[in-house]
């Protein structure tokens, strides 16, 4: 059976009102460790090869599905905010990953290199590695300044970066809607790629039907993960945010795209503004709207 969601993605990109407008979507389903993963779902769990959560949902954005497991999940981080992994872990996780592989490629002792664990990450000893004396774990050689002055300065921004709690997820899927009843799950989460002119015009429908603002919590760091599926997954409300260092810079998000995540609570009722309040907003005529 064809997933609801499908029908009313295509009712919110029709009216735009641009023909072949591009709007990547992703979404995400997130099963619980006490869930039976269905087949569909392992079909598309990656063997043998460590994926980042940016670069799994810009694999759904192309039209694939990747199902993310403790096992193949490429960031440490990612694990810790979809609850695949408990923040407090003290033991790295087993086998090479995307991100630590960064670290260990620049490390000054590759032999003697151990990749973070959970905790080392929760803590801000991984953020904070160039005030930690730590250069085993920085990204970008002995100059790296790290992703925030100091310790405290990365707990305070960890603190911020929501995750599922306690650890009792299962996996976490991508797919694209395109993919129709051969993923035939509701989303959880439905993840944009828009452009600013394209986020003002849902703003102005999901305005239209609730009055509401929508508001924006944004970091540099985890987005695609806990900005943009964890927060409106866990609130229950639309998040925007800006794409993160590993999104940039690993899975090559364009530069002209933000995220925006939507609960699929309120999926259907963005969808019902784009089509009711279509005609009090011309979309085609805003400027740049039509440079598909």
């Amino acid at each position: 059976m064809t997933p609801k969601a499908c029908d009313t993605y295509r009712t919110l990109l029709t009216h735009f009102g641009v023909e072949g407008l591009p709007l990547p979507v992703s979404f995400v389903k997130i099963f619980k460790k006490n869930e039976d993963l269905p087949g569909f779902a392992s079909a598309h769990a990656p063997v043998g090869v460590t994926l980042t959560a940016c670069q799994a949902e810009r694999q759904a954005v192309l039209g694939d599905a990747v199902c993310l497991t403790r096992e193949n999940i490429g960031c440490v981080a990612a694990a810790i905010s979809f609850g695949l992994v408990g923040q407090d872990e003290e033991a790295p996780l087993s086998g090479p990953r995307v991100y630590t592989n960064i670290m260990k490629d620049q490390a000054p002792d590759q032999e003697r290199f151990a990749p973070p664990s959970p905790a080392d990450f929760q803590r801000g000893t991984v953020y904070a590695c160039h005030s930690e004396e730590r250069p085993d774990f920085a990204l970008f050689g002995p100059e790296d300044s790290g992703r925030y002055k100091d310790i405290e300065t990365a707990r305070k921004a960890i603190s911020d970066m929501v995750c599922i709690e306690p650890a009792d997820t299962r996996a976490v899927l991508f797919y694209n809607p395109d993919l129709g009843d051969e993923v035939p799950v509701e989303p959880d989460v439905i993840v944009l790629g828009v452009r600013p002119v394209e986020l003002t015009r849902l703003v102005q429908a999901w305005q239209f039907m609730t009055g509401e603002r929508i508001e924006a919590s944004m970091g540099g760091l985890r987005v695609v993960n806990s900005d943009l599926i964890v927060r409106p997954y866990l609130t229950g409300r639309i998040n925007v945010s800006s794409y993160c260092l590993g999104a940039r810079l690993i899975a090559k998000y364009g530069p002209d795209r933000m995220g925006m995540g939507i609960p699929a609570s309120q999926f259907e009722t963005l969808a019902e503004g784009m089509k009711r309040s279509f005609t009090g907003y011309p979309f085609p005529d805003y400027p740049g709207a039509r440079q598909c």
